[in-house]
């Protein structure tokens, strides 16, 4: 065989057996964010947990000829497509978080100071003004709604209803909902400052009174029946929630309880973020919906921010013993990180004023509240 032969082999490997001469700028593109991503949550550590496979899931994606998310020439789903369906289009996955979250969740601040369901309430405000906001912008209304639940800083909820009423916009708003909430402590301090003056961030309140164990095992039940009653469409996630709550209240299914809170809760966040990641192909997220999606998304986490603090500044009008307007911002969902931004926030003000404890019943406000937002929606488009 001479060389001549030899190159031709090669070249016509090259050409018919290899992604090479498929490979698009577009591609090319996609797989430098996906590596941003990966920059992000391994050099800044910002939500590492959805961002490394999130980035990935971009990255791996974005080569061509890959059988990762279509169908095979048999039609049969590729690999990640099968995650993707049974976990995400099913709504399995988020449930699965959601009964994780439970497990980890202590809801004893917001039982000690039941006010601060209220502010949970308050820090929606961003969802609906976004709402709007992308109607205007030129979205459906269904996929408006799947935009404006991003401001609760909420990734399963996102991605719960995203699934449910906008698919091919998945991608794009779960990566906007987690990138925000990765970077709740460089947004929120700046519309902390904004909306409070430093004596009112001075303000101290009140130590916690102690919670019993017999209200900490009542309150998933009774919470359940409230939530799921008022809004019946929401009833897979807050079940499965409060059920994770109860099996770590109730103290005798610890095993279970573990493996909701670690082994169960890490084995879906690694299906979750590949396949999130996998939707985003350059075909489908080049364009101007999905980089509309992030600038409104920043817009909506700033409002609901702001909207948690002024439902404090409202509240206070009212009550005798004021209460710090700091843990206002701790309404969002991203638990348990901005509850430790309105703490930090609060110790800047005063070394010797511990909100942690205070802003965590916000915190814990916002899980329920975006979820109800996005069972609102559910009810409104299905």
């Amino acid at each position: 065989m001479t060389w001549e032969h030899v190159l031709e082999l090669i070249k016509s490997i090259l050409t018919t057996q290899t992604g090479i001469p498929s490979l698009a700028v577009n591609q090319v593109l996609m797989m430098l964010i996906g590596l941003f991503f990966l920059y992000l949550a391994i050099a800044k550590e910002y939500e590492p947990l959805l961002l490394v496979p999130i980035g990935f899931g971009i990255f791996i994606v974005n080569f061509p000829l890959t059988p990762l998310m279509g169908f095979s020439e048999h039609g049969a789903p590729e690999l990640i497509r099968f995650f993707y369906k049974y976990g995400i289009e099913w709504e399995i996955i988020p449930c699965v978080i959601f009964l994780g979250l439970g497990a980890m969740t202590d809801f004893g601040p917001l039982i000690a100071n039941p006010k601060t369901l209220i502010i949970g309430a308050g820090a929606q405000l961003g969802v609906f003004i976004t709402y709007v906001g992308t109607l205007f912008a030129g979205f459906t209304l269904k996929e408006a709604a799947s935009v404006g639940i991003i401001g609760g800083a909420d990734g399963p909820t996102t991605i719960y209803l995203t699934a449910k009423i906008a698919p091919h916009l998945l991608g794009a708003n779960a990566l906007a909902a987690y990138s925000y909430m990765a970077m709740v402590p460089l947004i929120q301090p700046p519309i902390m400052r904004l909306f409070t003056t430093p004596e009112q961030r001075k303000i101290r309140m009140r130590q916690l009174r102690p919670v019993s164990q017999r209200e900490k095992l009542l309150f998933p039940l009774i919470g359940v029946t409230l939530i799921v009653l008022l809004i019946p469409a929401v009833a897979p996630l807050m079940g499965m929630f409060m059920f994770g709550n109860l099996m770590r209240e109730c103290g005798v299914v610890k095993r279970l309880s573990d493996t909701a809170q670690n082994a169960l809760m890490n084995i879906v966040t690694i299906f979750l973020g590949l396949s999130v990641g996998a939707t985003m192909q350059a075909d489908v997220f080049l364009s101007w919906k999905p980089l509309m999606i992030f600038c409104f998304g920043l817009v909506d986490f700033a409002v609901c921010t702001a909207g948690g603090i002024l439902t404090v500044h409202i509240m206070n009008m009212f009550l005798k013993e004021k209460m710090n307007p700091l843990i206002g911002s701790a309404g969002v969902s991203a638990v348990p990180m901005s509850a430790r931004v309105s703490h930090s926030e609060g110790l800047k003000a005063d070394p010797d004023n511990w909100l942690i404890m205070h802003a965590m019943g916000p915190n814990l406000a916002g899980v329920i509240g975006s979820a109800a937002a996005a069972g609102m929606f559910i009810a409104m488009f299905q």
